[in-house]
């Protein structure tokens, strides 16, 4: 094993807080019910996976079982989005429940840089404040200086990577300019690991796992949240000896299979340890394949992909389970965001939410499907500092706004970087995304007092964060 620290004394990181949990949810209220118990809490993220990437969301060429036992102890959910589809953006979405553009973190963070603004509460720090013990195993890219990096933003114990794994000496495109900063492997606030390698990037799931199981072991007695934003299947591509190969297509096949892998471990820990029937688990991707990389990105039936505005960037697969409280194998096509499981899960927990505006709405009801109205009028997403559209709160209806986006032309092979050009959107675009889900067809024409009401949601918006 390559030189890594593992498990300092925890003693000297941690405190440990009581927990259980659960909840009920009528009409549009979420309460703790009268056992007044809290779930546990395990949020799995991952880095540029596609839509198409699982079963049984596809039928992907590889297996990915355990994917599908959580689908069928739970609730599938094809219409979940994220309102930026980029890494720093839309993990500070996430942790915060706030829009990029109130918390300011706009795009892919560069090594050292500030990040998000420790006056932003994050879920862990929102969920340690209410009892829980919280841990944060993965890739942060939520800031990487001493007041923003994970350790002091919620999490009780931490292992991982501050920006994405790319951000190094050996990236295909610029070497020299992320060559300035190593990739360094931090634990509980100590690095561990000073400059990573292409001899450590192999263990990171594994590692990842590991972490998480050894959590959950721990601290079964107490409530817990347990984050896992793993940094795969973000390139460069890495995977343990356990599983090259496994997929017989190729790498990207070896890495979706491993991390399939590592949502079964989890899952089997909880289990082993008697808190599955009162833990949430959600799995999920921070935005959609990077489609520069050919056959080491994901699949997308979608628009577009990663960095872009249309569903192929900003739709991703979800599938939640609570046993006796979401039903098991059952599929969701409501819309809802990512901004919206910070206020959720905060009702859940008993948790109070900071004292400023949140953007996203609780959303339980929605996700038990005892209550099909979305609380959202529209929901907007942006790329950068820029809105480029909005939808309608409950999903049907989509506007583009006027803007230049990213489309591949080539493909890169096998780590490499393929080429991009950009195309102009001049006119506002309006989808019905029931009919058309692959904004196929420019509606605008035909339904011009829904173009109309998105729009003055779209100005509206402006003006309140960009003007």
């Amino acid at each position: 094993m390559p030189n890594k620290i593992k498990h300092l004394p925890f003693s000297l990181f941690i405190l440990c807080f009581g927990f259980t949990i659960f909840a009920s949810c009528t009409e549009q209220e979420t309460s703790i019910s009268d056992e007044d118990t809290q779930p546990n809490i395990v949020l799995i993220f991952l880095d540029d996976a596609g839509f198409a990437d699982f079963q049984p969301f596809a039928e992907s060429r590889y297996p990915t079982p355990n994917v599908v036992r959580l689908a069928e102890e739970g609730r599938s959910f094809y219409n979940f989005y994220v309102p930026s589809a980029v890494c720093s953006a839309s993990r500070a979405a996430l942790l915060t429940g706030t829009y990029p553009e109130r918390n300011r973190m706009f795009g892919a963070h560069a090594p050292r840089q500030r990040g998000l603004d420790p006056d932003f509460v994050t879920m862990g720090e929102m969920l340690q404040d209410q009892g829980y013990v919280t841990a944060s195993f993965g890739k942060w890219h939520l800031g990487d200086q001493e007041d923003t990096r994970m350790h002091v933003r919620g999490f009780d114990e931490t292992s991982g990577i501050m920006y994405s794994n790319d951000m190094w000496a050996d990236h295909p495109e610029n070497p020299e300019y992320w060559g300035q900063w190593p990739l360094q492997y931090w634990e509980n606030g100590v690095v561990t690991i000073d400059s990573v390698t292409a001899a450590d990037q192999p263990h990171f799931t594994t590692w990842f796992t590991e972490d998480s199981v050894d959590f959950i072991n721990r601290n079964s007695e107490s409530p817990f949240f347990l984050y896992v934003p793993h940094p795969m299947p973000h390139v460069p591509l890495f995977v343990s000896e356990k599983f090259d190969g496994a997929s017989g297509t190729g790498l990207y096949g070896d890495v979706m299979m491993e991390l399939d892998w590592s949502l079964g471990e989890i899952m089997d820990a909880l289990e082993e340890n008697g808190v599955k029937e009162n833990t949430i688990i959600i799995f999920t991707s921070d935005n959609g394949p990077w489609l520069s990389y050919g056959n080491h990105s994901g699949q997308t039936p979608y628009r577009e992909g990663k960095g872009t505005s249309f569903d192929g960037g900003i739709r991703s697969p979800l599938v939640i389970s609570y046993p006796g409280h979401i039903d098991s194998n059952t599929v969701s096509h409501d819309t809802f965001f990512s901004i919206d499981f910070l206020p959720t899960l905060a009702t859940l927990a008993g948790a109070e939410l900071p004292a400023y505006e949140i953007d996203g709405k609780d959303v339980w009801g929605l996700i038990t499907g005892e209550n099909i109205e979305n609380p959202h009028d529209f929901y907007a997403f942006t790329f950068n500092q820029e809105l480029q559209g909005v939808f309608s709160g409950d999903g049907k209806w989509k506007l583009v706004l006027p803007h230049s986006y990213r489309t591949v032309v080539r493909g890169g092979i096998d780590g490499e970087a393929g080429i991009y050009r950009q195309e102009p959107i001049e006119e506002p675009m309006l989808f019905d995304m029931v009919h058309d889900p692959y904004e196929k067809i420019n509606v605008i024409d035909e339904y011009p007092e829904i173009a109309s009401k998105l729009m003055e949601y779209a100005e509206q918006h402006n003006q309140q964060f960009f003007e």
